[in-house]
């Protein structure tokens, strides 16, 4: 046999070897990692239930473990969900928001989720990836709320702080939602280990509901 021949074969087997590893291994999502001083590393053990809700109750096949990213990183266009949390200051450099810019475009779902404090910092710098574009309240009747699990009122309240609302923005790209921002809601703390925060069951399924929703409605959107 030629080598050229065997090479391509070989290339053929290699391939399909990976995505059936890839399939058996599950779909991974990550937790984005930025400078700026803020705590990205937030809610620890929020990722991990989120997707062992998912696989159960929406028939999901995700990687059991989070994986972290960083903003800059080429392998950020490795996963279809990326979660961003925190408490304090952000800061994307032109190079990293080119990077998420082209990782949103392509394809890729943002999920922003304000811990509390996140918010004067996230928006002056979504304005560097996507200058031309703003923040948007989205409706009750938006269908990130009606995936699985329907939210008539639209976002759910978690913790309470200041008294303020839950509130949905997104950002749309011709058409497109590409980032879902989880502003006054506290939603990664719902996925917590209920010790963390000792919720009422209720409020933790909440808040489980409606991320397996944001994951269902994220996963549609290429």
């Amino acid at each position: 046999m030629k080598k050229g021949l065997l090479y391509l074969l070989l290339s053929i087997l290699f391939v399909g070897h990976m995505a059936m590893a890839q399939r058996q291994a599950g779909i991974k999502i990550a937790k984005l990692k930025y400078n700026g001083g803020g705590d990205w590393y937030a809610n620890k053990t929020a990722l991990p239930n989120l997707i062992q809700y998912c696989n159960e109750h929406i028939d999901t096949n995700l990687f059991p473990d989070e994986e972290i990213v960083e903003v800059g990183s080429p392998e950020m266009f490795l996963y279809p969900y990326v979660y961003m949390t925190g408490h304090g200051n952000v800061v994307f450099s032109d190079e990293e928001a080119q990077n998420l810019r082209k990782y949103l475009i392509s394809g890729g779902f943002l999920h922003i989720d304000d811990n509390y404090g996140l918010d004067e910092f996230i928006r002056i710098e979504m304005k560097k990836v996507f200058p031309e574009l703003e923040f948007v309240e989205l409706p009750p009747d938006h269908p990130i709320y009606h995936q699985k699990y329907p939210f008539a009122k639209g976002l759910p309240k978690i913790h309470e702080h200041n008294g303020k609302p839950a509130q949905g923005f997104g950002l749309v790209y011709k058409g497109r939602l590409i980032c879902f921002y989880s502003y006054e809601c506290d939603l990664g703390n719902g996925w917590e280990d209920q010790r963390m925060y000792n919720d009422p069951e209720e409020v933790r399924q909440k808040a489980l509901k409606m991320g397996a929703n944001i994951i269902a409605f994220a996963f549609t959107q290429y």
